[in-house]
């Protein structure tokens, strides 16, 4: 891959599988010339997500053992979709698109704006995760963890897509 040419993960939570909104958000991602090079639906088990969520994101060393729970609670309420796109500064790209990580803070025309509303305080009183749709890699760095955590150098794919003749 050339510099700034990034690949990042997504996962569709199953908030976003169940309620059918996953090619609307996707397409979000294709217009702005993002190119999908691997895509899967599993439902992982708690060492897969303990591993995701604390090893790499380290939901338990920041926000505690309560978080962590309330968010494998919600993860496990359904499969989840993975994928992982490649486009320029890719990563930056998605995490602008996605928005906020809550909801209620994201602004309008972010998938999380437009698709979901909840706040962090309604999940803490109720003692739930938050529906937000859609994970995506923090940085970079967590970019290059995340994406051999879900997906094998099998499962991506190389291959050209039109746009590309404007952006090599």
């Amino acid at each position: 891959m050339s510099d700034h040419i990034e690949r990042t993960l997504i996962l569709f939570k199953p908030d976003a599988v169940q309620r059918g909104v996953v090619g609307e958000i996707l397409t979000r991602f294709e217009r702005v010339g993002l190119k999908i090079i691997g895509t899967k639906m599993i439902a992982p088990d708690k060492e897969h997500y303990y591993r995701h969520y604390e090893e790499i994101g380290q939901v338990i060393t920041r926000r505690g053992e309560e978080t962590f729970n309330n968010v494998l609670d919600m993860m496990n309420q359904g499969p989840v979709i993975a994928m992982v796109l490649e486009g320029v500064e890719a990563v930056a790209l998605v995490r602008k698109l996605v928005g906020s990580t809550e909801p209620k803070s994201s602004a309008p025309g972010t998938i999380r704006g437009d698709f979901s509303h909840m706040s962090y305080g309604y999940g803490d009183a109720k003692s739930k995760g938050i529906p937000n749709l859609i994970h995506a890699s923090g940085d970079l760095d967590d970019a290059k963890k995340e994406i051999p955590h879900w997906f094998s150098d099998e499962e991506l794919y190389d291959y050209s897509v039109l746009h590309e003749k404007f952006t090599r």
